[in-house]
C-alpha cells in the first residue's frame, strides 16, 4: 500500500514538473532572441524616420540590395540630413523666441542625441560639440543575429520583392527596434513554402527548401 502511495505521489510530481518545464522550454528554444530590444548608443527613432518621415529602409540600409548583409548605416549617411538638422523644430522655435525676448542672436540648438552623432563624426577637437571627450565611433548593437552555421543573404530576398517588415516586423512603428520573429529554421522554411504557393509581390518564385541552401 505504501509503495502505491509513493508511486502516485512521485508520478504526480513528475507530471507537474514535466508540464511546467515543458511549457517554458517549448516557448523559447536555445538561441531564440525574439523580443530582444537593446538600448542603442543614440536614441534613434525608427517610428519618426521610417514612419512619420517615410524614409525608405534601403536609403539607410543600402547594403541589403548589393550585399549579403544589410549593414548598420555609417554615420556619414545620417549626416546627409543632420549636418543641417540638429534639433527638433520645437526646440529651435523655443530658442528663437527666447532670443527675441532677450534681444540677442539665436544660438545654434543641438539636441543631446544628435550631439553624440556630430561628436563621433568630428575628429578636430575645436570643431566638436563636446570638446572634453575624444571622438569615438558609435557602437551600435546588432538586434537580428543568426547562428554562424546559417548562411543568409539579403540580396535575393530584397531583389525578389520581399518586404523588410516580413522578417523585421513593423519597424516603422518602433521607437526602438526589437526582434519580432524568432527567425528559427522552421519559421524560414514555412515562409519559403508559403511564397512558393502564393508568390512574392505578385510574381511566382522558387524559394529553396534544400538544407544546403543555408547550411554548407
Amino acid at each position: 500500500m505504501n509503495s502505491l502511495v509513493v508511486t502516485i505521489v512521485l508520478g504526480t510530481g513528475l507530471a507537474f514538473t514535466a508540464a511546467f518545464f515543458g511549457r517554458s522550454i517549448s516557448s523559447r528554444l536555445p538561441g531564440n532572441q525574439q523580443g530582444y530590444e537593446p538600448v542603442q548608443p543614440i536614441a534613434y527613432s525608427h517610428r519618426l524616420h521610417a514612419g512619420e518621415l517615410q524614409v525608405g529602409c534601403l536609403y539607410c540600409h543600402f547594403g541589403a540590395e548589393k550585399s549579403r548583409h544589410a549593414g548598420i548605416p555609417p554615420a556619414s549617411v545620417c549626416m546627409n540630413c543632420h549636418q543641417v538638422i540638429k534639433a527638433s523644430r520645437g526646440a529651435i522655435r523655443a530658442e528663437n523666441e527666447q532670443a527675441q525676448r532677450e534681444n540677442r542672436p539665436a544660438r545654434t540648438v543641438v539636441s543631446p542625441e544628435l550631439a553624440k552623432l556630430h561628436d563621433a563624426m568630428t575628429s578636430h577637437r575645436e570643431a566638436r560639440i563636446d570638446q572634453k571627450q575624444p571622438p569615438e565611433p558609435l557602437a551600435w548593437v546588432a538586434v537580428h543575429r543568426l547562428p554562424d552555421y546559417v548562411y543568409f543573404d539579403h540580396r535575393p530576398h530584397v531583389n525578389a520583392g520581399v518586404e523588410c517588415r516580413r522578417c523585421h516586423g513593423p519597424v516603422e512603428t518602433m521607437e526602438r527596434v526589437r526582434q519580432v520573429e524568432d527567425l528559427s529554421m522552421g519559421w524560414c522554411v514555412n515562409c519559403h513554402r508559403e511564397v512558393n504557393r502564393t508568390g512574392v509581390a505578385g510574381k511566382a518564385v522558387e524559394a529553396s527548401i534544400d538544407c544546403a541552401t543555408c547550411h554548407y
